[in-house]
């Protein structure tokens, strides 16, 4: 039996085509609306923080103006802010990064409340900038700065759950770290797949792991280490100094659960490597670099590798010192070398000056006739009289005098050089008669009193005319004449 069809009206079947377009159209939008919302929950979270601390001069500013692109950035006081630009190449999203720097003065540790509240901790990562130019100061200041973290993180009175959730969220972290196999078959940008539960492998925490949990991500980052070689050639550091750094540096991190990392912006060394484990932590992008330890100034250790037993195999090569010994009283900080400041030297007075150097000549001048070679061959009378002082004469010309024909070379320039320094003191002073010559003495030896000399004038005149004195009287006994046959000798 044929079926039998029923007829339809014209305006059912146009009714029934509109109903289907209809429901295309919703499903049409409905697609649309779930593929933005799907996207708008995949995009990159905006108000990640990353908080820096350190030491003044550790380069804390200039290594983050140079993650961010700036060749120089001008350094500010108390609580610096700059921004990261972070970029999605999958979805082709882009975000902002809060950096906040503090300062390096314990002051300013208040100013920590306009960058870190209680809402927007979860979302922070704390770096710890040690200065690897300075070593001595490294673990104090990674001690000081994590207090001062620790002590903001207390005062910002978290309820106990929301705390202790963070606190498990670290712990996960680090145990759940795995080393990445290959690479290069993947792009570093793109987000890391969820492990499933099956293959998860928990380790359990060592004994000396995440005791100082913060309940954040925490990175210390190791500036200036191209001064390795500084500290070698200066200093005399050797493989052992930087074994006993690391060593004691790791152990820190165990302790916070924290990774670590050495740069250097001078040579742009891991300045890249830096800015792509930063973002792996704050967004959770795929991280493919693995551990380095190989070169002392270029460590790479990832949050969650590191162990006790790793870190001693760093201990095999110290031999000088002890891994449980202080940091500080093996790499101790080099004797300051004290700038020496020149004492004011006052000029000395002119005419002290020449009198002591008269009294000088006239001396080796004396000395030379006393020597057996000149009592011999005779020497000259000095330039002056017995007991008369040889600035009183009443004129320069007739101070200086014509050296004895039978005086040798070295003796006549002596005696030349004594006249000459007695001319000029006396144009200086002047005769004893003149007047005006007393005030000149006098202010003379004011001056040399006022500018500390210890000799005075009147002083140098004495020794002078005293030296002179025993001149003439030695002169006088060389030129005595030898007797004769009818004189007798007289003792």
């Amino acid at each position: 039996m044929a079926p039998v069809l029923e007829k339809q009206h014209p305006g059912a079947a146009g009714a029934g085509d509109n109903n289907s377009e209809e429901e295309e159209g919703q499903n049409l939008w409905s697609s649309i609306l779930s593929e933005v919302s799907t996207r708008s929950s995949s995009k990159l979270p905006s108000g990640k923080n990353i908080l820096v601390f350190g030491e003044d001069g550790s380069g804390k500013t200039t290594l983050m103006a140079k993650l961010q692109g700036a060749e120089h950035n001008k350094k500010g006081r108390g609580l610096e802010y700059l921004y990261l630009n972070v970029h999605d190449e999958d979805r082709d999203d882009h975000t902002r990064c809060n950096v906040w720097i503090l300062d390096g003065d314990l002051y300013h540790k208040g100013l920590l409340k306009f960058a870190v509240t209680a809402q927007s901790l979860p979302d922070c990562l704390a770096v710890f900038v040690a200065d690897m130019s300075r070593p001595w100061t490294i673990m104090e200041s990674l001690q000081k700065w994590a207090s001062v973290l620790r002590d903001h993180v207390d005062k910002l009175k978290i309820p106990p759950e929301d705390m202790r959730e963070m606190e498990q969220n670290m712990v996960k972290a680090f145990q759940e770290y795995t080393e990445p196999e290959d690479g290069s078959q993947s792009s570093p940008q793109r987000r890391a797949p969820p492990a499933g539960e099956d293959e998860a492998i928990v380790l359990p925490l060592g004994d000396n792991t995440l005791t100082h949990n913060l309940g954040i991500p925490v990175l210390i980052v190791c500036t200036k280490c191209d001064a390795v070689s500084v500290l070698e050639k200066e200093h005399d550091y050797r493989e052992e100094h930087f074994d006993f750094i690391q060593s004691c540096i790791r152990r820190f991190c165990l302790h916070y659960g924290a990774g670590l990392i050495y740069t250097s912006v001078k040579e742009e060394k891991n300045l890249d490597l830096l800015y792509k484990y930063i973002v792996h932590k704050l967004y959770d992008f795929q991280f493919i670099t693995p551990a380095l330890v190989v070169e002392k100034d270029a460590v790479f250790i990832p949050s969650g590798w590191d162990n006790e037993k790793k870190i001693g195999i760093l201990h095999e090569n110290l031999s000088t010192v002890r891994p449980e010994d202080p940091f500080g009283d093996f790499i101790t900080k080099p004797p300051v070398r004290k700038l020496v400041h020149d004492k004011e030297i006052n000029a000395e007075d002119e005419q002290v000056f020449l009198m002591k150097q008269q009294v000088w000549l006239s001396f080796d001048f004396n000395q030379d006739m006393n020597s057996p070679g000149r009592a011999a061959s005779g020497s000259p009378r000095p330039a002056g009289r017995a007991g008369q002082p040889t600035v009183a004469g009443g004129s320069p010309m007739t101070a200086v005098k014509k050296p004895d024909p039978n005086m040798k070379a070295g003796a006549a320039n002596e005696g030349v050089l004594a006249n000459f320094f007695n001319s000029l003191l006396s144009k200086k002073t002047g005769s004893p008669g003149s007047p005006g010559s007393a005030a000149v003495g006098a202010g003379v030896q004011g001056s040399a009193k006022k500018t500390g000399q210890k000799p005075g004038l009147t002083d140098v005149q004495a020794e002078l005319d005293r030296m002179t004195r025993k001149q003439d009287s030695v002169v006088s006994a060389n030129n005595i004449p030898p007797p004769t046959e009818n004189e007798p000798l007289t003792s």
